[in-house]
C-alpha cells in the first residue's frame, strides 16, 4: 500500500466501514437552500439565466447523494469528504495538487477512506468553465448544480473529519443531527443573503482554505454536544415513542428532542447558519469565477426571450425577498420533522 502504513490503513478501514450510515450532507433542506440562494448572489449578467433554471438547480442539489445511496455508485462516495488523518499527514502542503496526481499516488482503496472532495471540486470547476466557454446550456446548469453540492459538503465540518458521525467518541447520530435536523428546525430564521459573488484569484488555495476552515470546527461541534449531554436530562435528549424507544427517521437516524436541539443549536452560537451561509457564498463565487475565466460569455441568448420575460415578475419578487435574507418557491423533503 503506497504512502500509508498497512496497520494504520486496516484500522481506519475497519472503523470507517463500521460507522457508515445514510447521512446526506446538509440534507435536502440545506443543499436546496444553498443552491437556490446562490443564484441571487450572481451578477446581473448571470442571474436571469440561472433564475430561468432555478427549479432544476435547486432540485438537482441532492443528485450526488442519490447517486451515492440510491443508485449505489461506488465512485461517488469519496467525492463527498476529505479525511486528512487517513492520508497520514498533518498539513495539506504535501498532498497532490490535482485529481490526476492524486490517483497516481494513492490507490482506490485508500481514497475510499481518505476521500477526494477538494480535488473533485476543482475538477468540476474546470468542467463548468469549459461548459461556459462552449455556451453549452445543459452542461452549465447540470455541472453548476452538482458542483454546489460538493462545495456544500466542504462547508460541513464533519465531512472533513474521520470522526464523521461521532463514532469514535460515542456520539453516533450527530452528523445527521447537525446537518439535517437543526436546519429543518431553525433554518427559517437564517439570513441567506451573503452579498454579491466575488472572483476567486486562486481556486486551489481557496478550496483548501474552505476545507481547513471546516476541519477546525469539527472538534468544536462534537465537544459542544458532549458537554451538553453531561448536564441535559438523559431521558429528554431524544424523542421517544410510548414504549420509551428512541424514534428514528426514515434513514434510521435518531431524532433528537426539540428541547435538546434548541439548546445545542444555541450552544453552537450560530455555527450551522454560518456554515450554510459560507456554502452559499462559495457556491456563487465558484460559479462566477468559472464564468469569468471562460471570458464572461453572453448567457442571455441561451434561453428563449419569452421564457425570461415570463419569469421577470417572479424574478424581481424573489430577488427582493433574497435581499431581505429569505427565499421561497420550493419545498425540501422533510427528513426529520414529519
Amino acid at each position: 500500500m503506497r504512502y500509508m502504513n498497512f496497520k494504520i490503513f486496516f484500522f481506519l478501514i475497519t472503523i470507517f466501514s463500521a460507522s457508515i450510515s445514510l447521512v446526506f450532507a446538509w440534507g435536502s433542506w440545506g443543499h436546496q437552500h444553498i443552491n437556490h440562494a446562490a443564484v441571487f448572489a450572481l451578477p446581473d449578467e448571470m442571474r436571469p439565466f440561472f433564475y430561468n433554471h432555478i427549479d432544476f438547480i435547486t432540485e438537482e442539489s441532492v443528485a450526488p447523494d442519490l447517486r451515492k445511496y440510491t443508485i449505489n455508485d461506488k465512485a461517488e462516495g469519496p467525492r463527498h469528504y476529505i479525511n486528512l488523518e487517513a492520508f497520514g499527514v498533518s498539513t495539506m502542503d504535501s498532498l497532490p495538487s490535482n485529481m490526476q496526481q492524486l490517483k497516481a499516488r494513492y490507490s482506490d482503496s485508500v481514497l475510499q477512506i481518505a476521500g477526494s472532495l477538494p480535488w473533485y471540486i476543482l475538477q468540476m470547476e474546470d468542467k463548468l468553465t469549459k461548459a461556459f466557454q462552449g455556451k453549452r446550456k445543459t452542461e452549465i446548469i447540470f455541472v453548476a448544480a452538482n458542483l454546489a453540492h460538493y462545495i456544500g459538503d466542504a462547508n460541513m465540518p464533519l465531512h472533513t473529519s474521520l470522526n464523521h458521525d461521532g463514532q469514535l467518541t460515542n456520539q453516533k447520530g450527530v452528523h445527521a443531527f447537525f446537518e439535517g435536523q437543526l436546519p429543518e428546525l431553525f433554518g427559517k430564521e437564517y439570513n441567506l443573503n451573503t452579498g454579491n459573488a466575488k472572483y476567486i484569484d486562486d481556486l486551489s488555495k481557496e478550496t483548501w482554505r474552505m476545507v481547513q476552515a471546516s476541519f477546525i470546527k469539527a472538534d468544536t461541534l462534537l465537544a459542544v454536544d458532549r458537554k451538553l449531554k453531561e448536564t441535559f436530562p438523559k431521558e429528554k435528549i431524544y424523542k421517544t415513542d410510548s414504549k420509551g424507544n428512541i424514534i428514528k427517521n426514515k434513514f434510521n437516524d435518531p431524532v433528537h428532542s426539540y428541547a435538546y436541539a434548541k439548546k445545542y443549536h444555541e450552544a453552537l452560537n450560530g455555527m450551522v447558519e454560518r456554515q450554510i451561509r459560507e456554502a452559499i457564498k462559495e457556491t456563487a463565487d465558484f460559479w462566477y469565477t468559472a464564468w469569468a475565466n471562460a471570458g464572461k460569455p453572453d448567457l442571455s441568448d441561451l434561453d428563449p426571450g419569452e421564457l425570461t420575460k415570463r419569469n421577470e415578475e417572479n424574478y424581481k419578487a424573489d430577488f427582493k425577498l433574497w435581499q431581505h435574507g429569505k427565499v421561497s418557491g420550493f419545498k425540501p423533503e422533510q427528513e426529520f420533522n414529519q
